[in-house]
């Protein structure tokens, strides 16, 4: 049997499971010369993913109502008639939300469990990692002895982003919603300082205390009033690296907050949207660095791992409430 979860209708506000719709087929996929046939065995769930299910205008096209969903999966080739593949090999790409389908591999990357854990390919050495990286790279342009922030920072992007800048020499804050999460950015990944948002009653406060000397780089992973406390911090020539909006994917009304141009103006500071596929070109380079630092021991990721299929818009909605540390990731 084949199982597959399709869009079943759109959300208005917060997603529901009503929202997917798991149903099962008969197995009668056969390949064709040039074709492999794939059986999943990790799954990736993602914010950006609910901008997907609404129709609004994006930078990917959205879900189509009955249809099946897509997101990074590692999946193992059972069969294939084409030269670049043999059974047994473990691949990664964007595919369906199914247990088992065709592919003409075209977009299959392999990739090594020897060398990382299969579901590192969805994070750390994966889009994940590039992310983080290259967000922080090429927008915040790190200087030791800066002060780097991160909102969500005890997410999948979010965490590796602290890292790196430990790595390269800053002073990381991290922002996340419970004091365990706190304690973990410190103690695991190496954060100077968190901020517990929900138990903050004046977020502008708890970061000028926490970054005194003002705050040179801002990730943001999740805008909305979290990231409007921020800019009054900011130092001249901040960089703010807009990678996210976890806190407003679900408004159904426009959102409103502070004024963005009086703080760029007055302060010469950049704030810049990206995706990470604005930068495939640096991806080689990217992960290389990527891996080294992991060899070396000095990345460390965390994931939350869901077992079974059937789980995979649980999980979705459990990300999306911030029920996790790391990485989500569906093991079928």
């Amino acid at each position: 049997m084949i199982q597959t979860i399709h869009l079943k209708k759109r959300p208005v506000g917060a997603p529901t499971l009503d929202n997917f719709e798991l149903t099962e087929s008969e197995n009668n996929l056969s390949i064709t010369d040039g074709e492999v046939l794939l059986e999943t065995k990790y799954l990736s769930v993602d914010p950006y993913l609910r901008g997907r299910m609404s129709d609004a205008k994006s930078y990917v096209p959205p879900f189509e109502v009955g249809q099946p969903l897509n997101s990074g999966i590692i999946a193992e080739v059972i069969e294939s008639k084409n030269e670049n593949f043999k059974k047994g090999d473990f691949v990664r790409d964007r595919l369906d939300w199914k247990t088992l389908q065709i592919s003409n591999g075209e977009n299959l990357q392999k990739v090594d469990p020897d060398k990382a854990p299969l579901s590192a390919y969805l994070g750390i050495v994966g889009m994940t990692g590039l992310t983080a990286y290259l967000g922080l790279h090429e927008i915040g342009k790190p200087k030791k002895g800066e002060t780097l922030i991160v909102s969500g920072a005890a997410g999948a992007v979010g965490s590796v982003v602290g890292q790196i800048g430990k790595i390269l020499g800053l002073t990381v804050i991290g922002i996340a919603g419970s004091d365990e999460k706190v304690e973990l950015l410190k103690s695991e990944f190496g954060f100077d300082r968190g901020i517990n948002y929900k138990t903050t009653d004046d977020m502008k406060a708890a970061i000028k205390e926490a970054a005194p000397n003002g705050v040179d780089i801002y990730f943001d992973n999740v805008g909305g009033e979290i990231s409007d406390a921020v800019l009054f911090s900011i130092n001249k020539f901040a960089r703010i690296i807009n990678c996210g909006a976890i806190s407003v994917y679900n408004n159904t009304e426009t959102p409103t907050g502070v004024s963005v141009q009086p703080f760029l103006i007055k302060n010469s500071a950049l704030m810049q949207g990206f995706i990470v596929s604005n930068y495939a070109d640096k991806f080689p380079e990217a992960m290389q660095q990527l891996s080294k630092w992991l060899a070396e021991e000095k990345l460390t990721y965390r994931e939350t791992i869901v077992k079974g299929f059937e789980n995979t818009p649980q999980a979705f909605l459990d990300m999306m409430d911030g029920k996790k540390k790391g990485k989500m990731i569906v093991k079928v």
